[in-house]
């Protein structure tokens, strides 16, 4: 047996010590694309409100002076076209490759419901045919001059996950939840599964958080305040912002008018992404 030199990437062998190179597995951006910063907004329980997240960390990087995208990686149940107002908008392509539509205030955005002639139009497909859906938004798509994309995934630990952790040059993620401890539980296997893939955990986003009493101004925690603190303190996360439940947010994004977001939200969580971009100079 030969000595060990250390270097993985001209051995063959197998031993306990082999480090994978991750490079292997990403998938490569379409030779027009330029992208700088990726981060997914993740977590393990559906419907708690990522989706609305991504919107609204696109639109304060966007108000930031950054160009900011997002690729909805939920497949099945896409709604960012929705919270932007972009129905009926078609995608057009080139020999490059797909122009993903922009938002009112210049926001890229692709999404399978883009694609589909119905918006509630069921997406029945298996998951390996998800995942490489996935993979074809990154690498089909003429992303131009994107200084954050905002990856928005479906709940759980799998497929898409899964290829989003291995496929796409993440800078980090972000993990969203609510203060209910059955869900922080669910939650925290997203936790487990980016320190397991060696995915940096840029903080977390607690919504529905409190409830504002319209008479007195008082900040309700109608769901209990454990859950997301307790992940935080374990897991030694920042908590990048704890949205209310707000009935003009719901609003914004039932109507497409999520880019009409009030300033105060996602400011902290913009600074935490602004220094990404000091590191990178």
């Amino acid at each position: 047996m030969s000595e060990c030199t250390h270097d993985c990437s001209t051995c063959a062998s197998k031993c306990s010590e082999a480090k994978e190179d991750k490079s292997s597995f990403l998938a490569p951006p379409n030779s027009a694309s330029n992208v700088k910063h990726v981060i997914g907004v993740v977590s393990g329980k559906g419907g708690v409100g990522k989706s609305m997240v991504s919107s609204m960390l696109a639109v304060a990087m966007q108000r930031r002076g950054y160009q900011a995208a997002i690729l909805d990686a939920d497949i099945t149940g896409p709604s960012i076209p929705r919270s932007f107002g972009m129905k009926d908008v078609e995608v057009f392509g080139t020999e490059m490759g797909m122009i993903p539509p922009k938002t009112k205030t210049g926001i890229e955005i692709m999404s399978v419901n883009l694609l589909i002639d119905e918006e509630a139009k069921p997406v029945v497909w298996r998951g390996p045919v998800i995942a490489g859906t996935v993979k074809q938004f990154w690498s089909d798509v003429v992303w131009n001059d994107v200084d954050y994309m905002f990856v928005d995934m479906p709940p759980g630990t799998g497929d898409v996950p899964l290829t989003v952790f291995q496929s796409l040059p993440l800078d980090g993620i972000i993990i969203v939840g609510t203060p209910q401890e059955l869900v922080s539980m669910i939650v925290e296997k997203a936790v487990n599964m980016a320190k397991m893939m060696d995915i940096r955990i840029l903080g977390v986003v607690e919504n529905m958080s409190y409830l504002v009493c319209p008479d007195c101004g008082k900040k309700i925690s109608i769901y209990g305040e454990k859950g997301m603190n307790r992940l935080a303190v374990e897991y030694g996360l920042p908590v990048l912002e704890r949205l209310p439940i707000d009935a003009k947010l719901a609003n914004m994004c039932d109507s497409g008018t999520i880019e009409l977001m009030q300033d105060e939200y996602m400011q902290y969580a913009a600074e935490v992404l602004e220094s990404l971009e000091a590191k990178a100079e």
